[in-house]
């Protein structure tokens, strides 16, 4: 079993920043991905940015590509979100996942998922 925590969401002006993150803890051995995904109100989930368990590679939904960061901590067991020049249309409650393959983009290939962090942005 694989545990993820996840924090840092709010409330937040358009054009602002936040910074999530995710605390992976337990089994995380034969996993080599953490990604993040987001879901809206009445929407179905979907990917956000997703990073090699290394750092080296990440991969970007094209709607945050140039405006959102996903990092992985010098402690392995951490993934971050740096989330720049929000806008309203990024509200929604965001998941850390973890799963074997960083370039993969749907919910249903990841494993483990932690409760998810709100974030709202006003316009």
């Amino acid at each position: 079993q694989v545990q993820l925590v996840e924090s840092g969401g709010g409330l937040v002006q358009a054009g602002g920043s936040l910074r999530l993150s995710c605390a992976a803890s337990g089994r995380t051995r034969g996993f080599y991905a953490m990604g993040w995904f987001r879901q809206a109100p009445g929407q179905e989930r979907e990917f956000v940015a997703a990073v090699s368990w290394s750092g080296v590679s990440q991969y970007y939904a094209d709607s945050v590509k140039g405006r959102f960061t996903i990092s992985r901590g010098n402690a392995k067991n951490f993934v971050y979100l740096q989330m720049n020049s929000l806008a309203p249309e990024d509200t929604a409650v965001y998941y850390c996942a973890v799963g074997r393959d960083a370039s993969r983009r749907l919910s249903s290939e990841y494993d483990y998922w932690g409760q998810g962090t709100e974030v709202t942005v006003s316009s």
